[in-house]
């Protein structure tokens, strides 16, 4: 049986989903992407997702093609008709259909799609008890990562960077700090301090970040919002990432030296817990 996607206003099976091919997110990767993990058929911090759609269209002068409680339904309805308990919901909105102009048309319709992936039993994933190893490599990515565009090639060349080596994913390196990891936000933990790389241009918004941050100060964890290197990283108690697929993720290994003890650290452990209790008691 196959999906039922969303494709400019209509649900169709997804070998019926049709774009032009002078969609501008397939000619210069114009466009914007969001994705929203479902847990027990609800959205998680869908709201948040929302909200930073709206800021990415704004960055690059885009206007969503629906209204934020039309989206909301639009989640809803492929939840239901792709009888989704755990998984996950992409949603890309592009500048549209226009021949051919580095210029932006003056007047393309958006194109929205949205589709889904079932991912049974995605909050138990077993590498939150065994952790993920990473690499470092260098950032070579455009300057405003803070805008979650679809032009997402360098972060897909990061991880068979980090699957040749053996590894799970790659935190990318700028000028000698952190930035991320390849679809992730990265922290170490040391002694009690919370360490994640502060907000910018160089980095995603993560909204799990956000959450993540929020729930360890109520908890009275200290973070500390600065950039810190690799270097930093090996010295540190314990090292994590958190998205909204991967929600908090333990890092055990990097640059194939041990971090801590080499497993989970209850800093890391804890902060899931939490999240995936308070996420879940929000979810719409």
């Amino acid at each position: 049986m196959s999906r039922t996607v969303y494709v400019n206003g209509q649900y169709v099976p997804e070998e019926d989903a049709k774009i032009s091919v002078f969609d501008r997110g397939f000619l210069f990767a114009d466009g914007v992407y969001e994705v929203t993990s479902v847990l027990g058929g609800k959205l998680i911090d869908f709201a948040a997702h929302a909200t930073r759609l709206e800021r990415s269209l704004g960055e690059l002068q885009m206007e969503s093609p629906v209204a934020k409680d039309e989206l909301l339904e639009i989640h809803r309805e492929l939840v239901r008709a792709n009888d989704i308990t755990d998984g996950l919901i992409y949603l890309q909105i592009t500048r549209g259909a226009a021949d051919r102009d580095f210029a932006f048309p003056e007047n393309a319709t958006p194109t929205i799609v949205l589709f889904t992936q079932s991912k049974p039993g995605l909050a138990n994933s077993p590498a939150a008890q065994t952790g993920i190893k990473v690499i470092s490599i260098e950032d070579q990515r455009w300057g405003r990562r803070d805008i979650k565009t679809v032009q997402l090639l360098y972060p897909s060349m990061g991880k068979m960077m980090a699957k040749a080596a053996g590894a799970d994913d790659a935190w990318m390196v700028e000028d000698g700090h952190v930035t991320e990891g390849t679809s992730n936000n990265a922290y170490i933990v040391k002694g009690n301090t919370i360490i994640t790389r502060h907000l910018g241009n160089e980095i995603l918004h993560g909204i799990t970040r956000a959450a993540v941050l929020a729930f360890a100060r109520e908890a009275q964890m200290k973070v500390e919002e600065r950039a810190f290197t690799i270097d930093e990283a090996l010295q540190a108690d314990e090292a994590f990432i958190t998205s909204a697929s991967s929600f908090v993720m333990p890092v055990v290994e990097i640059d194939g030296t041990g971090i801590g003890n080499g497993e989970p650290g209850s800093v890391a452990q804890r902060l899931r817990e939490i999240y995936l209790d308070e996420s879940l008691k929000k979810a719409v």
